[in-house]
């Protein structure tokens, strides 16, 4: 017997398929993140984000739409277009995001949910354009330098980010170094992932 979750996975891809064949249906999605109807808005990034993970060529196209959204000044706005962004970096033959990569992740300073998806997507990006590599662990090693009030929280999500390009990069000292200094940091959650990282990555505990 289908559960709820099958009929709401579902009734997306219906969603999904009727804004691969028309742009309204697209445009609409896109507008209603900025709904004040929690449903209408939730229903609608999950939709978009379906479609970045199955179709980003489909929604490539309105990049500038999501990078607005990055400009607003709602916590939710933000954090949809920081997943929906990530997810189209695999087809920026354009290399648009690392023209807004400051304003990306500037978005480290803001609240910690903004941050915490910020971080989480970040070794998707970094796998996507390995050129970037070294970039973006500046920025998520120099977590202390921003001005987030979560800071050691935030770290769980950079420690992730890391694991996730850790073979191909070339900073894996700085990287080791950087989260061996988490093992006692105030976040149980960051300790708890650094620990792991390092039985997994570190040679000399």
């Amino acid at each position: 017997m289908p559960t709820h979750q099958d009929q709401k996975n579902d009734d997306i891809q219906a969603v999904v398929r009727q804004a691969l064949k028309n742009g309204k249906v697209l445009a609409e999605l896109l507008a209603n993140l900025k709904s004040k109807q929690e449903t209408i808005r939730w229903n609608s990034f999950q939709a978009l984000l379906h479609l970045s993970e199955q179709h980003p060529e489909a929604l490539y196209p309105r990049w500038d739409d999501l990078v607005d959204l990055i400009d607003g000044d709602n916590a939710y706005w933000k954090f949809s277009a920081v997943h929906l962004i990530a997810n189209l970096v695999r087809v920026d033959t354009q290399n648009k995001f690392e023209k807004i990569f400051d304003k990306y992740y500037g978005l480290l300073n803001d609240s910690v949910i903004v941050a915490g998806h910020v971080t989480a997507n970040s070794g998707k990006i970094a796998k996507a354009k390995p050129h970037l590599q070294a970039k973006i662990t500046d920025a998520l090693l120099n977590i202390d330098k921003t001005q987030q009030k979560h800071k050691d929280l935030i770290k769980s999500g950079a420690i992730q980010a890391c694991d996730a390009y850790f073979e191909d990069t070339q900073d894996k000292e700085r990287i080791l170094e950087f989260v061996r200094n988490q093992r006692d940091c105030e976040s149980p959650k960051t300790r708890k992932i650094a620990k792991q990282f390092l039985k997994k990555w570190d040679q000399n505990p």
